[in-house]
């Protein structure tokens, strides 16, 4: 899904640095809804041989950004031991950060907005979560003031899961949840930040950050090393795929409408030249030794 000249020489170290780099369909008026798409030899990865097509094709992206935000020399560098908040965390990049965090050693702390989100995080092995919606946090008193005594009763709820403040908050909701995410993390902690998606325009108490010597982290998509880095995860059955439900290329309106009510959970996989599901599976005796319901935890979930 990205777009850049590698040979620019703002690109050799870090081509997510690159001054011409670009998300398709994010930052250019094209897409990769197609049954064929054209890209370089060197933006080609092998295909998880135990997984379907179409559970192999959701995972590079997300995956991908989980990766450097969370593990990679470039994001916050999370260590063994240390307490995550994870916002989102059964949708399309949160279920992928709580994997890390918990293949790492890691604490994740999940947010998720219903009860059967928090089932499906339980059932992943994410033992401190948080329903939002159960809790009814407002972090926002009206339109332009925050509520400090919600991120305090959110702060204190943290604690009372896990011991501690997070060292590391994985933070894409954006304006919303900005103000609580910079409060929660602890001393010395990070805010990662990848995306904002209830709105751009954010907001913090800077006495929070600068006084508690905090940081807060831009990450954006991942660099080639690190998405081959990721999909050899995938590979290795480290990393599971996060499909919760497939369909074809003709009813891609119907899957992009999901995932803007964010009716899904996970991913949403969408047929190209694949004629059905189930198909491209070239190793069965590994997909067996993984475990089909170990693969399958979203889908099951979301069917």
């Amino acid at each position: 899904c990205n777009s850049v000249d590698d040979q620019d020489p703002s690109a050799h170290d870090d081509s997510m640095l690159a001054a011409n780099q670009r998300i398709w369909g994010f930052e250019t008026n094209f897409g990769g809804l197609a049954d064929l798409t054209l890209v370089k030899a060197n933006q080609l990865m092998p295909k998880p041989t135990h997984l379907t097509w179409e559970e192999a094709a959701v995972n590079a992206l997300c995956n991908s950004t989980s990766y450097r935000m969370l593990v990679g020399a470039h994001g916050a560098r999370m260590k063994q031991g240390d307490v995550v908040l994870v916002w989102g965390a059964s949708g399309g990049i949160g279920g992928y950060a709580v994997q890390y965090v918990l293949n790492g050693g890691g604490t994740p702390v999940g947010v998720v907005s219903s009860a059967e989100k928090a089932r499906l995080l339980h059932d992943l092995g994410v033992e401190a979560v948080i329903d939002r919606k159960a809790e009814d946090y407002r972090f926002w008193s009206d339109a332009t003031t925050q509520d400090e005594s919600e991120w305090r009763r959110f702060g204190k709820q943290i604690r009372s899961l896990v011991g501690e403040d997070p060292d590391i908050v994985f933070e894409h909701p954006g304006r919303q949840t900005m103000g609580a995410s910079i409060f929660a993390a602890k001393r010395g902690g990070t805010v990662v930040t990848c995306a904002a998606t209830s709105g751009y325009m954010v907001e913090f108490d800077n006495r929070h950050f600068w006084m508690k010597l905090k940081r807060l982290l831009a990450s954006h998509f991942a660099n080639y090393a690190e998405a081959y880095a990721a999909n050899r995860l995938v590979a290795q059955g480290r990393i599971q795929p996060l499909l919760s439900a497939v369909h074809p290329l003709t009813d891609v309106g119907v899957a992009a409408r999901a995932v803007h009510r964010n009716e899904h959970e996970g991913k949403i996989g969408v047929l190209c030249l694949a004629p059905e599901e189930g198909l491209g599976v070239d190793d069965p005796a590994k997909r067996e030794r993984i475990g089909e319901d170990t693969i399958t935890l979203f889908r099951r979930h979301g069917g």
